[in-house]
């Protein structure tokens, strides 16, 4: 991957991928081998299988890397029709699993995929698209932004019926922020705001779960075996492990005591594990992964691959961010995994595709010459 057609890939961009990469297999491992003997498996049961998807995402991340910007706009209504229809499968019985009440995974081959992953990835697509074809209309809002605002609330009303409401309500604001960026004038915030906040307000309320998951948030005890208990033991975790940590490996509350240890909640197995030091090494991490990546959405040649870069970047970067929120106890739980880290096979396939986009959107320069930092 060294020159792609003559011109110098992002080198920086690819070491701290893969040391998110490889710092995120090595803690999923700690955090997961006791769920992997748990379901008697054996240690590497759950490793194995996100290896698995690993290698599929790298995959996926080489070959991204190598199109070109020119050929992804021409695939954008295929692949925004995909991200629709794998949205309905699991809705599809003998095709769709359900787990705790979530219609959010299909069966295929044996292993459990989630299409919320993939929408998210086809809405930025079309987005960065859709923006760029119409940005000397955005004054214009019949126009220019109600098609787009259509399409990912019909995304996000699928994704809802899924019982999966902080994915919906990601998948809006991922979008609001790309509106933000491709200049909407900040008066058609407002309009939306007015209409959008109590609406999402209400839909909270027509689920139990939601309802009990803020009220908990603020008060703990109220629902101390449930979700209290994740939040008293996520915090648990943090404060054992102190400054320098108990040691990879070492952390007890994985052990049965944290739930979702290796998912959700694996941001708190560093924190016991890596101490405060590890915490801030992962914020480090990402906070430089987002510097790079936003400079090279920055620095585009084009307005697709502005907004392109801007939306990918941010879809790992927001997800990272609001998991490390909710693990540390500072937000209500949003069920956000933590890209790179989480288990999860979707996920990962999907972040590893948006780093190889952003890969091949930092082979194009300005006119000017080099991008500023390399």
């Amino acid at each position: 991957m060294e020159r792609i057609d003559g011109e110098k890939i992002d080198y920086i961009l690819i070491g701290l991928i893969i040391v998110l990469v490889g710092t995120g297999m090595a803690l999923l491992f700690s955090a997961s081998y006791y769920h992997s003997e748990k379901l008697g498996k054996g240690p590497l049961y759950l490793f194995n299988k996100q290896l698995f998807f690993l290698g599929i995402g790298s995959l996926f991340l080489i070959l991204l890397s190598r199109i070109k910007t020119e050929h992804l706009q021409k695939i954008v209504p295929l692949v925004l029709l995909i991200g629709l229809v794998l949205l309905f499968l699991p809705f599809v019985p003998g095709l769709g699993k359900e787990i705790n009440g979530a219609k959010r995974w299909i069966i295929v081959f044996g292993y459990s995929f989630q299409p919320s992953e993939f929408a998210k990835l086809a809405l930025v697509l079309y987005l960065a698209y859709i923006l760029q074809k119409k940005e000397d209309r955005l004054a214009e809002p019949l126009r220019s932004l109600l098609p787009p605002l259509v399409i990912v609330f019909f995304f996000a009303v699928i994704i809802f019926f899924q019982n999966d409401l902080s994915t919906s309500l990601f998948v809006i604001l991922l979008a609001l922020l790309m509106f933000f960026i491709a200049k909407v004038p900040f008066l058609y915030f407002l309009y939306f705001g007015s209409l959008f906040i109590p609406l999402a307000g209400l839909l909270m309320l027509t689920k139990n779960y939601w309802v009990e998951k803020i009220i908990t948030y603020f008060d703990p005890s109220r629902d101390p075996y449930h979700y209290g208990f994740q939040i008293r033991h996520s915090r648990l975790a943090f404060m054992m492990g102190g400054l320098w940590g108990r040691g990879l490996g070492m952390g007890s509350q994985k052990l049965g005591f944290l739930p979702e240890a290796d998912s959700d909640y694996i941001f708190a197995v560093v924190g016991e594990e890596l101490g405060f030091i590890g915490i801030l090494a992962v914020v480090a991490l990402f906070g430089l992964f987002a510097w790079r990546a936003y400079a090279i959405a920055f620095k585009a040649q084009d307005n697709f691959s502005y907004f392109l870069g801007f939306g990918l970047t941010t879809l790992i970067f927001f997800q990272a961010l609001l998991n490390m929120l909710v693990t540390a106890g500072l937000i209500p739980a949003t069920g956000m995994p933590l890209p790179f880290f989480s288990l999860g096979g979707s996920a990962l396939v999907v972040n590893m595709a948006c780093c190889g986009i952003i890969i091949s959107l930092s082979r194009k320069k300005k006119a000017q010459g080099e991008l500023w930092y390399g």
